[in-house]
């Protein structure tokens, strides 16, 4: 503020507000109300003196001057309640909103669906089978075609050819030192990680070892055998003692376990130590291969369990790719490579990121290494295409994906019976809980371990209900485990933050390892098995309700994907119901499910159709809904339809709805397009019809009320507004888009010398004023009040203003501005040539 004005001259009381104003509407002025009729100048038919009459008029206008100011208390009351939060009636007029922690989530989860591939055209490029060249003749898919072998010697051309190809995992010399030291090991690990391999391996190499130690010759026969589990570890250690002295000695035995079916019993430690004793009288080794999981927790943590960590991708994929090559090699043409050198083309195109992108999976199992290292061989050999290529790459997910939820409730359909010979009810829970967990990680991936695994049991309880609705199904307390979860679904776990209450807090977070698993799972759910629409449906309605934002927004992220896979069944069991909904959370669900729709071409103009009938003919529940699609930008054909649908929206049914349709309106204005949005705006509040000038006012004061980070739609890390997230969003733009600046300023200016809005928008301005400088004393928002103020205070009436209000600041009882930065911001109004020319009359 200027020395002139704290002398006196200028300065406008603190108690009293400065008036004036370019289009305010306190224009109309009572005084044409006041004309009396004079002409008699003496005594009514009443009796009543000139005084007497004179003083009845100026009661009766008094009287209606107080009627007026009580009508403008009334619309200053009304306009203040048109700026309140749309989440309100959820969350209570003063508790906080989760806008911003929903933005910022929305804005994550997307990004796991964005992998450059449609959903649509995602299902066509599976393939079954593929034909590569002269050599190589590979089934995709992972499961067997038949019944696998259960028992038998394992031919030493399989063990020879074990010891030059396979590729052993970290911690391989752990294990081998353990099988070694104990003579038996119960192994643990997921199907398809080669965990089967590595125990061949380890028998493999233990056998010939002992047999190099006692210099003996090695015996007739196998040196490895698979053993029949049906009888598992007990009858393998009577079949021991049963053979007598002539038994061969240093024999490698491996069985592989089957616990996941709901009758399964795994063996206790006593079964274990008595086959160890077994082995140990015959210097034979034996390997039990189980899958992690509750059922096999016991066994792993026993003194003979172990884990098997996959083996390195980088290394196995090199590995696979050498042989591939060298087999190709072995019949040389005419012109070839040398197989150096087609090996070096095959590691360069998997480097390329687009393959990589198309694979979508951070680390490869065996048969997984096995199937691109055979595409890529046969690209640089000729004979496959690169689409070829590309196809075969994206299959490997959506088979990972199959083979999770192949047949997983047929063994409800098997008979049971109890020991008496009594039917017995299945173990749902324990079946449904690994799938269901996966489900949860593909809707909320990136969220924290705990909301997944929690929401995994809510599904968990669903898909029981479904398939055994006749009972209640069992709900286990404590079979979560992260690292079983992990290994069974693929996942890595790391360190972040949640957002809780508007703060960020420590937790840790679970993924897929490799962006191409949700849309997998997802497309394999809602493809090849319709029956478990129903429970996955009633579980995102759910999570619809659940009041962290990790939750409640990557659900409907997720949901609108499953839409696109079929929309029809989607909408009309999801969408809908939720868009006509009580509460502001389901139907921003619902905004949020059809936007995401709307990011696929296929399903864009329906988008559009739909929320132009919400908008102009919906209920007052899809008119609510429509208004925050349309704020997303995507819900109409243009920046212009998406305008005329907000307004038809705000004016409707007295400005209703005014609250979300300026909310949106301002959400807008973190695109491209927001010199239209503003102009728009403008053309509002200069309409000759008060319900158009409402909804500008609002929208402007909405526009002063918002933090960039409740409303940026765009990826913090290429939006030129990303680091700027606490900041009011008319100073962030202020600061990085200056072509902005005017027309804003000219909407605060009308907002700020209009009777009914000027109270909430003086209010808003105070705010904009506090946020230069942080509590720490460290600048904030200080380069965009510097571009904004100047354009603000333009005019003598302007400035006193302003004045006025950091007067007012300064005199708060409760938070008082200190005069320096009172008038540090009020430099910062002043031009700088006027600023020079001040300083210089005072010094």
């Amino acid at each position: 503020m200027s020395d002139d004005e704290q002398a006196g001259g200028a300065a406008v009381d603190t108690s009293e507000q400065p008036g004036g104003g370019r289009s305010s509407d306190d224009g109309k002025k009572a005084g044409d109300d006041r004309k009396q009729d004079r002409d008699d100048g003496a005594r009514g038919d009443d009796g009543r003196s000139d005084d007497d009459k004179s003083k009845s008029a100026e009661d009766e206008e008094s009287e209606k001057e107080k009627e007026r100011e009580k009508e403008r208390e009334r619309a200053a009351g009304r306009f203040k309640e048109r700026t309140r939060d749309p989440l309100a009636d959820d969350q209570g007029e003063d508790g906080p909103t989760d806008l911003a922690a929903a933005a910022r989530t929305r804005l994550a989860t997307r990004q796991l669906f964005d992998v450059r591939r449609d959903l649509i055209s995602f299902a066509h490029s599976r393939l079954q089978s593929a034909h590569i060249g002269d050599n190589f003749n590979l089934l995709l898919g992972s499961r067997p075609l038949g019944p696998g072998m259960r028992s038998g010697p394992v031919p030493e051309e399989e063990l020879r050819r074990l010891r030059r190809d396979h590729v052993v995992p970290q911690g391989y010399i752990r294990l081998r030192g353990a099988l070694r030291a104990r003579r038996l090991l119960v192994l643990g690990a997921a199907p398809g990680t080669g965990r089967t391999s590595t125990a061949l391996s380890l028998l493999d190499e233990v056998t010939r070892r002992a047999t190099d130690d006692t210099g003996a010759e090695p015996a007739a026969g196998p040196r490895v055998l698979r053993v029949d589990p049906e009888g598992g570890p007990r009858q393998l250690a009577q079949t021991l003692d049963d053979e007598g002295e002539e038994a061969r000695r240093g024999t490698g035995y491996l069985l592989e376990l089957s616990l996941t079916r709901p009758d399964a019993l795994p063996p206790d430690e006593m079964d274990l130590d008595e086959l160890a004793a077994a082995l140990a009288r015959r210097e034979a080794f034996a390997v039990i291969v189980v899958t992690v999981g509750s059922a096999a927790n016991a066994l792993l943590a026993g003194r003979y369990g172990m884990l098997c960590p996959p083996a390195p991708t980088q290394e196995l994929l090199a590995t696979r790719l050498r042989e591939r090559l060298e087999e190709r090699a072995g019949e040389p043409r005419e012109g070839d490579p040398p197989p150096a050198e087609l090996l070096a083309r095959a590691e360069d195109l998997w480097a390329r990121a687009e393959v990589k992108d198309a694979v979508g999976l951070k680390d490869l199992r065996p048969a997984e290494a096995e199937l691109l290292a055979s595409l890529l061989a046969g690209h640089v050999l000729g004979t496959t295409s690169y689409e070829e290529l590309l196809s075969g790459c994206r299959s490997i997910a959506a088979e990972q994906a199959q083979e999770w939820f192949a047949g997983v409730d047929r063994a409800l359909t098997a008979p049971r019976v109890d020991a008496e010979g009594k039917p017995r009810r299945p173990d749902t829970a324990t079946l449904f809980q690994p799938v269901a967990f996966r489900i949860a990680l593909a809707v909320l991936g990136g969220a924290s371990y705990s909301a997944v695994a929690a929401v995994a049991h809510l599904l968990t309880w669903e898909l029981s209900v479904q398939s055994d609705p006749d009972n209640t199904p069992a709900r286990p307390l404590f079979c979560d485990d992260p690292e079983v979860d992990k290994a069974l679904s693929r996942a890595e776990l790391t360190d972040g933050k949640v957002e809780v209450a508007g703060h960020d807090v420590p937790a840790r977070l679970i993924w897929y390892r490799g962006s191409a698993l949700p849309s997998a799972v997802l497309t394999e759910l809602w493809d090849r098995h319709f029956p478990v629409r129903a429970p996955v449906v009633r579980w995102l309605r759910l999570l619809a309700d659940d009041p962290r934002s990790q939750v409640w927004m990557r659900a409907a992220v997720a949901a609108g994907e499953l839409c696109v896979r079929d929309f029809d069944h989607g909408y009309t069991e999801l969408v809908r119901p939720l868009a006509e909904a009580s509460t502001p959370r389901r139907r921003i669900f619902a905004a949020t499910t059809m936007d995401q729709a709307a990011g696929h071409d296929s399903h864009r103009r329906t988008v559009h159709r739909i929320i132009g009938d919400w908008s102009g003919n919906g209920t007052k529940s899809l008119r609510w809904t429509a208004a925050m699609a349309l704020g997303y930008g995507n819900a109409a054909a243009t920046t212009d339809d998406t305008l005329d649908a907000l307004a038809r929206i705000g004016i409707r049914d007295e400005g209703e709805q005014l609250a979300v349709s300026s909310f949106n309106v301002v959400r807008l204005l973190t695109l491209p397009d927001a010199p239209q949005v503003l102009k728009r705006v403008a053309e509002w509040t200069h309409h000759k019809k008060e319900p158009y000038q409402d909804l500008g006012l609002v929208t402007t004061v909405r526009l002063a009320l918002t933090r960039v980070d409740e409303v940026l739609t765009d990826d913090p890390e290429s939006s030129p507004l990303g680091d700027r997230g606490d900041w009011p969003l008319p100073l962030a733009l202020a600061a990085t888009r200056p072509e902005l600046v005017v027309p804003m300023a000219d909407l605060l200016w009308t907002a700020l010398n209009t009777a009914r809005s000027k109270d909430v928008a003086m209010d808003a301005l105070e705010a904009l004023l506090r946020s230069a400088v942080r509590k720490d004393g460290t600048e904030w928002t200080r380069p965009g009040l510097a571009a904004l103020l100047p354009a603000l205070a333009t005019e003598a009436n302007d400035r006193r203003r302003l004045d006025w209000l950091l007067r007012r600041m300064m005199n708060d009882p409760e938070k008082p501005l200190p005069e320096p930065k009172a008038r540090d911001l009020w430099w910062l109004a002043v031009s700088p040539a006027e600023r020079t020319g001040q300083e210089e009359r005072h010094g």
